[in-house]
């Protein structure tokens, strides 16, 4: 037995080798065939993945293109779609070893890569932008706001030094100014302060009502003031006088003229000024610059009497008198674009932003949109009331009424570019005022609503506010002057107009800022769930030719 056991384990070990000789023995052709064989089981795994994700890529490929086309191209705020490449690079292949424990390198497929378009990052605009707008025009209004409190402060030291050491007639002078001067003008910004306020409460709360009633209520008022000075029977009061049974008139034939547009007036105010009680703190800009204008009012009266008593009264008080028409009306569009940048945002974002932090941001980074606004926009509108109305008439000079109409394409393409609709954009989005108004009115052609807004009257409904309480402050100061001073009642009424005008046009910022986001925002996004129907039923119905709106835009044809 101990003799036959190294016999088996010499007939194993032969075995053995017999076998790896057979296996060393195999052919090349075999050996590469099984190695390809296993390579093609292990190359199906990353063309299995490659295909994967470019499925993947595709589907979510399609899915940034299916939300684009519902966001509209020119809002700053959507994303911005450019061509990138992925290229599907398969993962590693395991290597595998023989049987022997020998390496063998398997040949492994080098599928070509394919590119497959995806979205790169989207490029979103910061609502909180750092950068200030209309930087010239903030250097000129901050440069102009210097030289104003110089000379209002040297104007007052002026009075003040006529009072104490001029002589007796300049003293009579000052003296007779401050009885019979500043106690009205006092009076009538407190009086206007006050009719600003109620103006804004009413028209919040009854806007249909209110909008009938500001156009009648301004025809009346500026009727009353115009007879009331011509009653006075003095050459400065009739002339004043004249000028306001002028507007009357024309205010009258307007009214007349803008009815079928009331009702639309009033659907629109009652619809824009619904997020208002989601704010309580909304109208806090509005009182600040009531403030402001009213501290900055009593020290112009001041100045204003010290003019007397330096060199070139007249011209000084005009030079006064255009400064305080351009701080007013900066106030006014700060008002105007902090309110706007809340009510926009909530319309485009649904976000409940900080008032106080919004009204910062107007009083700083926005204040130069602000003030070239206010410098150009008055006139730009002003002019091009003026190019529509003539272009209303109809003559038989051919050459008169075409300059006519070469002057209405004039305007409507300065229009354009320098509109009060800019301020929605300048408050969401940071941008400068011009580029601002030609993205939103280019938004209006897109949206097909350049028609409507055109023919919108909120800015006339805010303006003819004001003009109430100009009116109601003439008659109530104009009396009491000429009761007491006759000789100062031409003058005081159209400075207690001014003062009840501007303030007025301060408190109406807020509904005018209103209904601007609501058109412009709804330009951005037809489709928010935070409007209804109207603007829509608007459009289906102006297509339909069932409502016709006599507002000439374009030049007309000459007749022939």
């Amino acid at each position: 037995m101990g003799a036959a056991e190294p016999v088996e384990e010499r007939e194993m070990e032969r075995r053995n080798e017999e076998e790896r000789e057979e296996n060393g023995r195999k052919l090349p052709e075999e050996k590469r065939r099984e190695d390809l064989e296993k390579g093609e089981k292990v190359g199906v795994l990353p063309e299995q993945m490659m295909e994967r994700d470019i499925k993947n890529a595709n589907n979510q490929g399609d899915l940034h293109v299916s939300m684009l086309h519902r966001l509209n191209p020119t809002n700053p705020l959507r994303i911005i779609l450019n061509g990138g490449a992925r290229v599907a690079t398969p993962s590693p292949q395991p290597s595998s070893g023989g049987p022997s424990g020998h390496q063998h390198h398997q040949h492994r497929q080098s599928p070509v890569p394919l590119s497959v378009s995806t979205p790169q990052q989207p490029a979103v605009i910061n609502l909180n932008s750092k950068a200030y707008t209309d930087k010239v025009s903030l250097f000129l209004f901050v440069l102009h706001l210097v030289l104003a409190v110089g000379l209002v402060c040297f104007l007052v030291f002026k009075g003040i030094q006529g009072l104490l050491y001029a002589s007796d007639s300049v003293k009579r002078k000052e003296k007779r100014v401050l009885q019979y001067f500043l106690p009205q003008v006092e009076v009538a910004s407190l009086l206007s302060i006050s009719l600003a306020f109620a103006w804004q409460k009413a028209v919040r709360l009854w806007p249909k009502f209110m909008v009938h009633f500001i156009l009648w209520c301004s025809f009346a008022m500026s009727l009353s003031a115009g007879i009331l000075l011509v009653c006075f029977q003095m050459p400065a009061t009739e002339g004043v006088g004249v000028c306001f049974l002028v507007f009357a008139i024309g205010n009258g034939l307007y009214a007349c003229w803008v009815s079928q547009r009331i009702e639309f007036c009033s659907e629109v105010f009652v619809k824009s000024l619904e997020p208002v009680c989601k704010f309580p703190d909304l109208n806090q800009p509005t009182y600040w610059m009531l403030g402001a204008g009213f501290l900055w009012m009593s020290f112009w009266i001041l100045a204003i009497i010290g003019a007397l008593n330096f060199y070139f009264p007249p011209l000084t008080i005009i030079v006064l008198l255009l400064s305080l028409l351009w701080t007013a009306e900066v106030m006014r569009n700060v008002a105007n674009i902090t309110v706007s940048r809340v009510i926009s945002l909530y319309y485009l974002r649904g976000m409940q932003c900080n008032t106080q932090f919004c009204l910062q941001r107007a009083l700083t980074r926005n204040l130069g949109s602000a003030s070239l606004g206010s410098l150009f926009v008055p006139t730009i509108e002003a002019l091009r009331i003026l190019a529509r109305g003539l272009n209303l008439l109809e003559g038989e000079d051919e050459f008169m009424f075409s300059c006519a109409h070469c002057c209405l394409h004039v305007m409507n393409s300065i229009f354009r570019r320098g509109n009060s609709w800019a301020f929605v954009q300048i408050a969401s989005y940071g941008k400068d005022f011009v580029q601002a108004s030609q993205d939103i009115w280019k938004l209006f052609e897109m949206t097909d609503m350049v028609q409507i807004v055109d023919s919108d009257i909120t800015s006339s409904i805010c303006f003819l506010t004001g003009v109430c309480s100009g009116c109601i402050c003439v008659i109530v100061i104009a009396s009491w002057t000429f009761t007491v001073h006759p000789g100062f009642a031409a003058t005081i009424s159209l400075l207690s107009f001014i003062v009840g005008y501007l303030m007025t046009r301060i408190a109406m910022a807020l509904p005018h800022a209103c209904v601007s986001c609501y058109y412009v925002c709804y330009a951005e996004n037809p489709g928010g769930r935070l409007f209804d129907n109207t603007i829509k039923n608007r459009q289906a119905l102006l297509k339909s030719n069932r409502d016709v709106i006599m507002t000439p835009r374009m030049p007309r044809r000459s007749r022939t």
